[in-house]
């Protein structure tokens, strides 16, 4: 069996149990369709034009993708790279366990870890907060960028800063 074909059986199988469908992160839309979508949300540019992002995504994950492609909207020169090794691209990069989610970016010195609003990032890399690694919003909350819903729905997340130290802490746009 293919790893698509048991992740639609999950997310059916959830969907059932729950009554909650996961389509953000299984659903294709075309790339015009993506950028489209990402390009309403910035009308202008921004400083982050000049600022490399990398990437790291499953082949098979959706969302990823397009959490990337509101980075590149939002102004970021957005390089995807496909792993399907992804727990040791979280383990060379310390992304604390608990903090772990679908992709993992670089932008600057700091990690990025799941679906973290655009606006997060700019604030750390104006910011430069010396003690923080990264920041990540753990897991795939409904309603987070790159995960939205048809319906509207949201899950509440945080935000969430960690440091070299192992600190987790919550970080504030």
């Amino acid at each position: 069996m293919s790893s698509q074909y048991n992740r639609r059986m999950f997310i059916q199988l959830f969907a059932a149990a729950g009554g909650v469908a996961l389509v953000g992160c299984d659903s294709k839309p075309s790339p015009a369709e993506r950028v489209a979508k990402a390009a309403a949300i910035r009308p202008t540019a921004k400083v982050t034009d000049a600022v490399p992002m990398l990437v790291y995504r499953d082949p098979a994950c959706g969302c990823c993708e397009a959490w990337a492609d509101i980075a590149h909207a939002e102004g970021y020169r957005v390089t995807v790279e496909e792993r399907r090794d992804m727990p040791a691209v979280k383990a060379r990069y310390r992304v604390p366990g608990q903090l772990a989610s679908c992709h993992t970016a670089l932008v600057g010195r700091y990690v990025i870890e799941g679906h973290v609003p655009m606006r997060h990032i700019a604030k750390l890399l104006r910011d430069k907060p010396a003690a923080v690694q990264g920041i990540a919003v753990p897991g795939m909350p409904r309603g987070s960028p790159g995960m939205e819903m048809p319906n509207g729905s949201t899950d509440a997340f945080d935000v969430m800063a960690f440091g070299k130290d192992g600190s987790v802490a919550q970080f504030s746009a």
